[in-house]
């Protein structure tokens, strides 16, 4: 279970892990990334997207982890029992742990303390302001509106065809284990 919780929380890092990037941005365009950011409503959109995925974060994180010891072939049926009741018990202080990450308003300051240069890169200052005029825009608004609500549906339909995988997958890794 421990290996499991740490090896979620190492892949959450990942997901963020910045890249190296040899090139820099200029002031311009890193001043067309903040009003980018700040059309977007990016702080309240990245907050709504963080409290989505904590509160999906219990399901999946308890889903893996009994796949991961209903699926293995070296528990008998009382070592699985076991297993089963350890993980009830440890999860839940698993589950806060990580919740309470995802749920700190400040990982939504350094997301954009370190998004806004990246996209000031790869963008110009004026390619900038015509995405900032879209989001401004009626269409553009809407988007913003309900982005949070889709990001939310989305990570549900994600989480479900995971876990019709991790299953059959779990199971030809601990059967090549024999």
């Amino acid at each position: 279970m421990k290996k499991f919780v740490a090896c979620l929380a190492t892949s959450l890092a990942l997901i963020g892990a910045p890249a190296a990037y040899a090139q820099t941005a200029d002031a311009a365009s890193t001043a067309a990334a903040k009003e980018l950011f700040e059309s977007m409503n990016y702080r309240t959109v990245m907050i709504g997207a963080m409290q989505q995925m904590a509160q999906g974060m219990g399901a999946s994180l308890r889903a893996g982890a009994e796949a991961s010891i209903k699926n293995n072939p070296k528990l008998s049926d009382a070592d699985k029992q076991k297993a089963l009741a350890k993980m009830e018990a440890e999860l839940p202080a698993a589950i806060n742990a990580m919740q309470s990450v995802m749920n700190d308003q400040t990982l939504v300051d350094d997301i954009l303390a370190e998004t806004v240069p990246l996209y000031a890169r790869h963008f110009s200052a004026d390619e900038l302001k015509q995405i900032t005029a879209f989001y401004r825009s009626p269409v553009g608004a809407k988007m913003l509106n309900l982005m949070p609500q889709l990001m939310g549906e989305g990570m549900q339909v994600g989480q479900q065809i995971v876990q019709r995988r991790i299953g059959p997958m779990l199971q030809k890794l601990q059967q090549g284990q024999k």
